[in-house]
């Protein structure tokens, strides 16, 4: 089955202006997104992965290049801290980007209901975020993004403020949710292990000014969720080679 492409980036350049001097932050970054693929996007630490995210979501324009939106599809970005109101209940925090945006209807707020029961918050709906673990508040911030519906989600290490049983646990239950729900989606990680179990396609830049410097399409034998995918054969394989790519030195 041919995939359609749903997002096109041509020549992305991301330019930053001191008072003394131009800082090239991002050179030269093209890539397409097809309706449906995981692309997990690694680097050094400071390179720009982040940056490209904002870019992509609106919070910060780019330089120069072309963003191609080609089916006109929304887009919804999960930050690194989930980020939900103390003083909101589950529901409430859920709702927030359908009020924000206008959106708040019986029909959208009977959706954001069914996905906290199908994805195991139901009983605390009405709790407050203090009463959930850390891995419950990250399906809630999942559900609050995909409360809008977006068809594209911008993940920029949705786990990293997690221990390490916890995170495997919670990729496990987002990449099922994302997977359900056939969501396209890119997602910044300096965890390769977790680029290579929840990706279609690994995306290694540079350190900046940040390129790509290699594409490398997964194919795991017997692919089912990230903790099973971890377990595969080639696992080692892409581990390996996309160390050797990533510049952890400079």
């Amino acid at each position: 089955m041919v995939k359609n492409i749903i997002l096109k980036i041509k020549n992305m350049k991301k330019t930053y202006h001191t008072p003394k001097n131009e800082i090239l932050a991002i050179d030269d970054f093209s890539l397409d997104l097809l309706d449906g693929e995981f692309i997990a996007i690694v680097g050094p630490s400071g390179c720009g992965k982040s940056t490209i995210l904002s870019i992509l979501s609106g919070i910060e324009n780019l330089s120069s290049g072309i963003i191609e939106n080609k089916k006109n599809s929304s887009i919804g970005y999960m930050l690194q801290s989930d980020n939900l109101f103390e003083w909101r209940t589950i529901l409430e925090n859920c709702l927030l980007g359908l009020e924000i945006n206008g959106e708040l209807n019986e029909e959208n707020k009977q959706y954001v209901l069914d996905l906290l029961e199908t994805y195991g918050l139901k009983e605390f709906t009405n709790a407050y975020p203090s009463n959930l673990s850390g891995g419950m508040r990250q399906r809630a911030s999942l559900i609050r993004t995909l409360a809008t519906k977006p068809d594209i989600l911008l993940m920029d290490e949705p786990f990293s403020a997690l221990d390490y049983q916890t995170r495997l646990a919670v990729s496990d239950d987002v990449y099922n949710i994302i997977k359900k729900e056939k969501k396209a989606v890119i997602m910044v990680t300096h965890d390769i292990s977790e680029a290579i179990s929840m990706a279609d396609k690994v995306i290694v830049l540079s350190n900046r000014p940040t390129k790509i410097k290699k594409i490398i399409d997964i194919s795991l034998t017997d692919k089912a969720n990230p903790i099973h995918n971890r377990k595969a054969k080639e696992f080692s394989y892409y581990y390996d080679l996309i160390w050797k790519e990533i510049d952890f030195h400079v």
